[in-house]
């Protein structure tokens, strides 16, 4: 079994439900606390091993390739003025990990983003991160796939609950065995289900460690829902053709950016958990926003 050590983060896309904060800038480079949210993606994927991680981008997306360059400038700046922890900070982000970039041309979905990328990752396992999803665990989520994929020996999709109101506005699996408390083998697989349609509540949520069959898939399969390239329809015709897919519950509180209140709810439990604001946070909510 091959050792998974890449990365895909598609990030192309436009930041409609945040807008106009994403008119000129990446949805992916919003801030939460200090950082752009791409960064804690990055990080995660860091963390569990990943070496190479290629960011499909499209237009008006270079701050992305900036904030992860070498900043010639800032460094000397920084270096002069003997803001050391500062310096370190902007340091760690050109070394993190290789950091490749292709751009989507077309807008034509997710499935086509993820396609962009098979020059780069051959016939290797690896990892999709959306940029939409951060998900907050000791452990990551990108860890735990990674683990039900040496255990199991094939393609995981990262999958949670969520309530059956919800199920329209993702993809949903259809468990078909239990392989063990959090893991079943996946039947099928319905991109955003209503709520008579949909067989669960397990919705994928941001994070998938696919085998590198599935740009064989992707090539084949034809425009969608929308008039996109899905990614479900190329996991679901995998799937069909007797490849093993299963869906892991991964733990690990998962925030939605791509939305105004999940974006607020980030930099607030964020906030939170980070040592400079804390203290500051927790006294200006108690004054403050006292909410009766």
């Amino acid at each position: 079994m091959k050792k998974v050590t890449k990365a895909v983060i598609p990030a192309a896309g436009l930041g409609t439900r945040v807008l106009p904060a994403t008119k000129a800038q990446p949805k992916e480079m919003l801030v939460i606390v200090d950082k752009p949210s791409l960064q804690y993606i990055v990080e995660e994927l860091v963390e569990s091993g990943i070496k190479d991680i290629v960011i499909i981008t499209g237009r008006n997306k270079n701050s992305i390739e900036d904030h992860f360059d070498y900043s010639f400038e800032l460094e000397e700046t920084l270096k002069e003025e003997g803001k050391e922890d500062l310096l370190e900070k902007v340091k760690h982000l050109s070394n993190l990990a290789n950091i490749y970039y292709v751009r989507q041309n077309h807008p034509l979905g997710l499935g086509h983003a993820i396609l962009k990328a098979k020059p780069f990752i051959g016939d290797e396992p690896f990892v999709i991160a959306l940029g939409d999803d951060i998900v907050h665990n000791d452990k990551t989520a990108t860890s735990q796939l990674m683990d039900v994929y040496e255990k199991y020996g094939a393609s995981v999709l990262g999958v949670q609950n969520v309530p059956e109101k919800d199920v329209s506005k993702y993809g949903i699996v259809k468990p078909f065995l239990k392989l063990d408390d959090k893991t079943v083998e996946v039947e099928d697989f319905i991109e955003k289900p209503s709520i008579e349609e949909a067989p669960s509540t397990l919705a994928c949520l941001g994070r998938y460690l696919l085998d590198g069959k599935i740009f064989k898939y992707l090539e084949e399969t034809k425009p969608g829902k929308g008039g996109e390239i899905q990614l479900t329809d190329a996991i679901l015709k995998m799937l069909k053709d007797g490849n093993k897919v299963v869906a892991h519950n991964f733990q690990g509180k998962r925030y939605d950016i791509g939305n105004k209140i999940g974006l607020l709810k980030a930099n607030i439990e964020f906030g939170l958990r980070n040592e400079e604001t804390r203290e500051d946070l927790i006294k200006y909510l108690k004054e403050e926003l006292i909410i009766k």
